[in-house]
């Protein structure tokens, strides 16, 4: 029931219990108080009944004594009582003679016919008659009369009395007793819910206010009606929400601090739980998690909870990290990328509850450490190779081991040709770090190209004819103007490629050199490209040919391709100089174009 669901229902329910037990307990204590000492109409009855049956067998004895039944009367009516008698056939024989105090009654008033031939057969008959014209109760007893040797009953005697009045004052306390009971309970149940009411109203507010707090509400504050308990019920809570709010507000600052510095940060974080799935990143991460998502990893897919599992390249770590408890470095390889990880436990009372992982891309730096350890062998080799003969023919010379002119000319020669191999590799590591610096000289005017490509292929040709290589030129048109670009510098890019191309093209192969030009929006576009029918690069190399130091063959001997893996990064950097493009393609076996952009377009001023 909805009483006993609330405070006032059940405080009422209370006092209106106790006052009900109270009020039992007082009519049963004050009933049998009355019943105790205060005589009633049955006292009356037997006192009645024990006088009729004395005077009944008095009359037996003295009927015909006149003024014995006068002197049983006065004393009845002293009494206020009267006295009938009644012969067998039911006829009044002896009247009361003198009766001052009630009235005179008829016998068939107080009793029926019925009920006085019962009593003429033996048994006793009580009555209680109101009297309308007197207006009192009376009470009758009919006892029969026998002969003097009871052998029969010869007629009926007949006593009624004024109905004592305690019986009606008994009844009166009763019923008084009642009535103040029910107004005494009612106005109990009243003021027990005018009190319930009165004390539960603030515990209401106070509920009230609890829900707006529960919803997030923290400026709620309860009205304070009252100096008593539930008013430092209604302080302590107002005091408790106002610490509450500025905790909430203090925490939400931080929350807002560590969630700007989160976003802010350029490394991916990733948090998991103890299951290893993710919840929570900043947007790096988020980034990164959706992209291993899209790999399609085994062990990323979500969880029956719906959560999404760490990927693959992160559980070994997560595994590694809960069973040691501690903070783990690594580096894992996604794809082309390098990831740098730091994965450290997180923990709370009840004990670890996740971690979260720090995720760097160090795909640069770990490309640029890989260039680096390349550019050191290939500067090594190349630089070894030649101070080694340079060191075994300056000491042949000088031990006199060439004994003809001839062949110390020939030691000589080789010291010059080495060392002059040794002047390239310093002037094209000095240009490429002019270049990188920014300090390259840039020399742009208007001239022909025609004369440039010839005098390049010119330049090869006697080296691919050696070779037993075909070097071809394919100009169309012929008279192409170049309206502002550095005549030498594109000579260096050709003479880089050509190079590049006869080395790594063999035998009975070609090389061509092919020009045309094209319209686009922006204006004319002179395209360039050498292509050779050579081994081609690999396609894991391909991306990364034009990076300094770089060298798609992996051979670090002194042969025919040997090189520093230098002079396709001068290329590039000479083509952005010139604001072109440059790209290649190649397969394996099929051989590699290389095609540069030139933009054929008068310098805006």
């Amino acid at each position: 029931m909805w009483t006993w669901k609330s405070v006032v229902g059940k405080l009422w329910m209370t006092i209106i219990g106790l006052v009900a037990v109270v009020l039992v307990i007082n009519g049963i204590f004050m009933g049998q108080f009355l019943d105790t000492n205060f005589a009633n109409s049955k006292d009356q009855e037997r006192s009645l009944q024990k006088l009729a049956s004395k005077v009944s067998a008095d009359l037996t004895l003295h009927r015909d004594e006149f003024l014995y039944v006068n002197a049983v009367a006065e004393l009845l009516d002293a009494q206020d009582a009267a006295m009938i008698v009644l012969n067998d056939k039911l006829d009044e024989m002896i009247p009361a003679s003198k009766v001052t105090q009630i009235p005179k009654l008829n016998a068939l008033s107080l009793f029926e016919p019925d009920q006085l031939r019962q009593v003429l057969g033996g048994s006793t008959r009580p009555s209680i008659y109101f009297d309308g014209q007197s207006g009192r109760r009376f009470l009758a007893v009919a006892v029969p009369q026998y002969e003097a040797d009871k052998s029969r009953a010869i007629g009926v005697v007949i006593l009624y009395q004024a109905q004592i009045a305690l019986d009606y004052t008994q009844a009166y306390f009763q019923n008084l007793f009642v009535i103040a009971g029910i107004i005494g309970f009612l106005l109990t149940t009243l003021f027990a819910f005018f009190l319930s009411s009165r004390i539960t109203q603030p515990l209401l507010q106070m509920k009230k206010a609890a829900d707006f707090i529960t919803l997030g509400e923290y400026k709620t504050r309860v009205p304070v009606t009252s100096s008593d308990e539930i008013g430092q019920l209604a302080v302590a809570i107002n005091q408790m929400t106002e610490r509450l709010d500025h905790t909430i507000n203090a925490l939400n600052q931080e929350k807002e601090h560590l969630s700007s510095v989160l976003r802010s940060m350029t490394d991916a974080v990733i948090t998991l739980d103890a299951d290893g799935c993710v919840v929570l990143t900043n947007p790096q991460g988020e980034k990164l998690v959706k992209e291993w998502h899209e790999i399609g990893w085994e062990d990323s897919s979500g969880d029956h909870s719906g959560k999404m599992r760490a990927p693959d390249p992160l559980q070994p770590l997560f595994e590694d990290v809960v069973k040691s408890n501690r903070d783990i470095a690594s580096t894992i390889r996604v794809r082309s990328s390098v990831y740098s990880v730091v994965m450290a436990p997180l923990y709370s009372i009840e004990g670890l509850r996740g971690t979260v992982a720090v995720l760097r891309d160090v795909t640069e730096e770990h490309r640029l450490d890989k260039l680096r350890k390349d550019f050191v062998a290939n500067v090594s080799h190349e630089l070894r190779t030649p101070l080694s003969m340079l060191q075994g023919y300056s000491e042949a010379l000088l031990d006199d081991i060439a004994a003809t002119p001839e062949e110390r000319r020939e030691l000589a020669q080789v010291i010059h040709d080495e060392s002059l191999r040794m002047g390239r590799l310093v002037k094209d590591l000095l240009d490429l770090a002019r270049m990188e610096a920014g300090h390259m000289e840039m020399s742009f005017r208007e001239f022909e190209l025609e004369p440039l490509l010839q005098r390049v292929h010119r330049k090869f040709g006697a080296l691919c004819k050696e070779r037993g290589i075909s070097l071809k030129l394919n100009v169309h048109p012929i008279d192409i103007t170049m309206r502002h670009a550095d005549e030498d510098r594109l000579e260096q890019v050709l003479t880089n490629l050509l190079d590049n191309a006869i080395r790594h093209t063999p035998e009975g192969a070609w090389v061509e050199i092919r020009v045309n030009t094209q319209m686009e929006q922006q204006g004319e576009t002179v395209v360039i490209e050498i292509a050779d029918g050579g081994r081609g690069i690999p396609p894991e190399d391909l991306p990364f040919i034009f990076e300094r130091f770089y060298k798609a063959d992996k051979a670090r001997t002194r042969g025919s391709s040997g090189g520093t893996g230098l002079g396709l990064a001068i290329v590039k950097n000479i083509v952005d100089a010139h604001q072109a493009t440059i790209g290649a393609q190649s397969e394996l076996g099929q051989g590699t174009t290389f095609t540069i952009q030139l933009p054929n377009r008068a310098r805006s001023v």
